[in-house]
């Protein structure tokens, strides 16, 4: 385990970016296959912050489920052409960044390694952990972006799981499982609210 801590790494990498804007390969070559759990962390800060920018949640998202799959596989991670050149402007990302930056402490701080340590073991439960990953950029790409908390909720999993991993703190994984799961009951309950309140405007139209 790297022994500077996470937020100072991510500090250093935001510090770094280019203020005109990165492409996500250039992203991927800054922090290299064994920091791919850094840049994980870093890709979810933007949505701790309730401001959206359009379009970066399903880049950033594709990015995390293509990480999950390398994890899941064990392979090189590899990423789409259409995804890997797309500039991603830092001028708005930077600030945000910054501002997100202090919750990761936040987590961190109480973060400790070696933690409920089956849980962060190898073999069946890894595989469970990086599918989780998965579900969780997955959830993340889905298209409720203008509905308050949609993309805060799966990006707290995945900093739960970035961080657990990283610290092989069971613990947090166990915090990023939870985050799922609650994720997925809220955008439940707001599919099955829409589709109430589409059935009464359906019925008031029709009577």
């Amino acid at each position: 385990m790297h022994s500077e801590p996470i937020s100072q790494r991510l500090r250093s990498l935001v510090r770094s970016l280019p203020r005109t804007g990165i492409t996500l390969s250039e992203l991927v070559h800054r922090v290299g296959n064994d920091g791919l759990l850094i840049l994980t962390a870093l890709l979810t800060l933007v949505f701790l912050i309730p401001v959206s920018i359009p379009g970066v949640s399903t880049v950033f998202g594709g990015a995390i489920f293509l990480i999950g799959t390398s994890r899941l596989f064990q392979r090189t991670l590899w990423i789409p052409a259409r995804i890997e050149h797309k500039v991603i402007g830092t001028k708005k990302l930077r600030p945000l960044l910054r501002k997100a930056l202090p919750w990761l402490q936040k987590i961190e701080r109480v973060s400790r390694p070696n933690r409920i340590e089956w849980l962060v073991a190898e073999g069946p439960i890894a595989h469970l952990n990086n599918a989780s990953l998965i579900l969780g950029a997955v959830l993340l790409m889905m298209p409720f972006g203008l509905i308050p908390f949609s993309n805060t909720f799966p990006a707290v999993a995945l900093l739960f799981f970035a961080i657990g991993l990283l610290q092989r703190d069971g613990v947090c994984v166990l915090l990023g499982h939870i985050s799922n799961v609650a994720t997925i009951v809220y955008f439940g309950l707001l599919i099955g609210g829409g589709g109430l309140a589409a059935r009464e405007v359906f019925q008031r139209l029709t009577a």
